[in-house]
């Protein structure tokens, strides 16, 4: 039923919808034709242009359920935006209720405890700046802007996860609203079907409200590294990269990626607007240490530039964000690599090289660690033993080259498929165009399992503005 139909009331399914939210909610109701309306709805993937029927801006839990009562009575669709940073646009929704929770951003550090309590609506920038004044982090992404929530629901991998695991590994808690409208805790006591589900399930079991998480110690400054190379032959540097990875401890996380070098004062000037390659990380322990672990990362070739060095851990966690501005249009892949074998690195060569924007990326993650401690069953997230993950980001500004980049990105995955056993991760997923093969693509032998969590929370799948898991039957 659209919001155009009429209600039982009489009164136009739109109108009744919106006088309902007003009577119920605390937070701002902002409807289509409102001022801040087109702001409201926009995402910081300029790619998504969806037109919900109404944003509430809530400010706790109450309004949450009041949105969730509403949109299940009306039968209308209903997305959760959180940072509003998936990017595949999953925090907006056509004709249809988005619970805004980007103003509950509270975050509380029980140092003593090295426990940290989140609201929804927190980014990754918010938690550090909390948890930093006591030296201790948790571990989630690499930009700061983003949004906990997604991230975490999706698993989370970042700068400290092969030291202490993915984001969704330290939760200890986690506060949600349930299809029926029910605010409960789910844990490893209360709720824990769904304690385990929530740990990579994305966000089909609910409206979070907040998260705890464990805290470890880190900084507040560490050992870094981040050098960038010219692409004379990306084979080669990448093949070091490889034999760096297989041999370094837990505590050193490296990324590498393809990257056309900025027309900046910082890069050599023969150097710029050139193919490059980059390697960033971190090195979570004493910075001596760290020094003396990259080393051979910083000498794999002559750099144009290198800017590794003892850095306060914020700093770090701020370093890409300027290269993933609001508005910028993104659609990115992924998949798991069992090994980065010489025919995989050749065709990520290639593929860099022919990407039709220079702001696109081809991204190669070091996993393992702790990563691949937490065994396929006891969350969500399957495919922890793989080495290594492809991620394919294309970035460009112009709307006229959608088609091209869309095209490029598929493409290259298409063709990386043959060197994975399968599985991708859910916060890169394109948008979802393979439908149920990709999201059971993404659990694996966690699906049928995940599917039952789902009957049970969820069972009319009133949440499906994500990667969206069937409730069984």
């Amino acid at each position: 039923m659209s919001i155009d139909e009429s209600g039982e009331t009489g009164v136009p399914r739109g109108e009744y919808l919106l006088e309902t939210l007003d009577e119920r909610v605390v937070g701002q109701v902002i409807r289509p034709g409102d001022a801040g309306y087109d702001e409201a709805r926009s995402v910081w993937n300029g790619l998504i242009d969806r037109r919900p029927a109404a944003i509430v801006r809530c400010t706790g839990t109450a309004d949450i359920v009041a949105c969730v009562d509403t949109a299940r009575e009306q039968d209308l669709p209903i997305s959760i935006r959180g940072g509003g940073h998936n990017v595949a646009g999953t925090a907006v929704c056509d004709d249809g209720v988005v619970v805004d929770c980007s103003e509950m951003r509270g975050v509380w550090v029980d140092a003593d405890a090295r426990r940290v309590r989140v609201q929804a609506g927190a980014t990754i920038g918010d938690v550090d700046r909390e948890t930093q004044v006591f030296g201790l982090a948790v571990p989630l992404g690499v930009v700061s802007a983003t949004g906990v929530t997604g991230l975490t629901l999706g698993g989370g991998f970042g700068h400290l996860s092969r030291s202490f695991g993915l984001s969704c590994d330290a939760l200890r808690s986690v506060d949600i609203v349930t299809a029926a409208g029910d605010s409960i805790t789910a844990s490893a006591e209360e709720h824990s079907d769904l304690f385990w589900a929530l740990r990579g399930g994305g966000g089909n079991f609910g409206v979070v409200t907040s998260f705890e998480y464990e805290a470890y110690p880190v900084g507040p400054e560490v050992m870094a590294c981040f050098v960038v190379h010219p692409a004379d032959d990306v084979p080669d540097l990448l093949r070091q990269y490889r034999a760096f990875c297989e041999d370094a401890p837990d505590e050193v996380g490296l990324l590498a990626f393809t990257m056309w070098v900025p027309d900046d004062d910082l890069f050599p000037e023969h150097a710029r607007d050139k193919p490059g390659v980059g390697f960033l990380g971190t090195y979570i322990g004493p910075v001596d240490e760290g020094e003396k672990a990259f080393e051979p990362a910083r000498s794999f070739a002559t750099p144009l530039v290198d800017f590794s060095g003892v850095m306060p851990f914020a700093e770090l966690q701020r370093m890409l964000d300027e290269d993933y501005p609001d508005g910028r249009r993104y659609y990115w892949k992924s998949l798991y690599l069992s090994e980065l074998s010489d025919d995989a690195i050749d065709r990520i060569a290639t593929a860099a090289r022919e990407a039709p924007s220079k702001l696109s990326t081809v991204d190669v993650w070091q996993l393992g660690g702790a990563i691949a401690r937490v065994d396929d069953d006891e969350t969500a997230i399957d495919w922890r033993e793989m080495p290594h993950m492809l991620g394919i980001e294309a970035n460009w500004e112009d709307p006229a080259a959608d088609e091209a980049n869309v095209a490029w990105a598929r493409t290259l995955w298409s063709d990386m498929k043959q060197y994975s056993p399968g599985g991708l991760y859910v916060n890169f997923p394109g948008f979802g165009e393979e439908g149920e093969e990709l999201v059971r693509a993404v659990y694996g032998d966690n699906y049928e399992r995940l599917a039952e969590v789902k009957a049970r929370y969820d069972p009319e799948n009133l949440f499906q503005s994500n990667q969206n898991i069937t409730p069984a039957a």
